[in-house]
């Protein structure tokens, strides 16, 4: 979207979700463990997610690896919008392309993650692909 070059970004891992969804789960262990079980096992999931999956800022695409493997390529062009939900203690990264809407957990570093936004896919760049069909 822009011309200058960027610079490749590699996100670093942040593990503070499923930290917290583990903090989340420890009353309800002690409440009924069949409760806390099933969310125990979700954030050590989020946590070896967060362990082995990479998002890199290039300057047309973010692209998603894990280990060395690109598994996702997410062209610049053809977002629509971008949104980090709960700045306080963000939790969720959401975008729009064109044909599909992607949510994602913060497994990473979540102010590196709103600069490289804000660099790469600014959201005034999106105005003007708003089209009014009224």
């Amino acid at each position: 979207m822009q011309g200058t070059s960027l610079a490749t970004v590699r996100l670093q891992p942040s593990f503070a979700v499923p930290l917290g969804v583990l903090l989340l789960s420890l009353p309800l262990w002690w409440l009924r463990w069949w409760l806390g079980l099933p969310l125990s096992l979700f954030a050590i999931f989020l946590a070896v997610q967060a362990a082995t999956l990479r998002l890199e800022f290039t300057a047309t695409a973010l692209d998603v690896y894990r280990g060395s493997q690109q598994i996702r390529h997410f062209p610049y062009q053809q977002w629509q919008h971008w949104e980090v939900f709960w700045p306080a203690f963000p939790v969720l990264f959401y975008f729009r392309e064109v044909k599909n809407i992607h949510f994602l957990p913060i497994l990473f570093d979540a102010k590196t993650l709103v600069q490289c936004l804000q660099e790469r896919c600014p959201r005034t760049a999106f105005i003007s692909t708003v089209r009014n069909d009224g």
